[in-house]
């Protein structure tokens, strides 16, 4: 098994989309393993903080489990979530962002808006994990 702890995964069902953003935050300097879709992915995820990605970017329309489905499922790691989509439904991004997606950009991407989306959800979560001051 992959250890997913500094890894952000990508879960899309278009296998180009997932080549591209793989080597987009390779390039970033960033590693990434992906997922043709949600059940993949919750297959790879385990109690063991170890064993949790540092982000995840989900594609909101796939078969199966979609991107709000997965993000349910996800939220109680706290794993950063962003969202991508082709569709812009303004009623879904509220929903996604009220349930704490870390972003939602949409299709086609700026990989410098997903890049910085990326980071910021890096940051939240190791601010999220950091010790109190004393």
């Amino acid at each position: 098994m992959v250890d997913l702890n500094q890894i952000v995964a990508v879960v899309d069902d278009d296998e180009s989309v997932r080549r591209a953003l793989k080597r987009l935050l390779r390039s970033a300097g960033l590693e990434a393993e992906t997922f043709p879709d949600g059940e993949a992915f919750l297959g790879t995820l385990s109690s063991a903080a170890s064993c949790r990605p540092a982000c995840v970017i989900v594609d909101f329309q796939m078969p199966g489990i979609d991107g709000l489905e997965l993000q349910r499922r996800v939220a109680p790691t706290g794993v950063p979530i962003i969202f991508l989509t082709a569709n812009d439904d303004p009623a879904v991004r509220k929903k996604a962002l009220a349930q704490g997606a870390a972003g939602y950009l949409t299709k086609p991407l700026n990989g410098t808006g997903l890049i910085r989306a990326v980071e910021m959800a890096l940051e939240l979560r190791y601010f999220h994990k950091a010790p109190s001051p004393p």
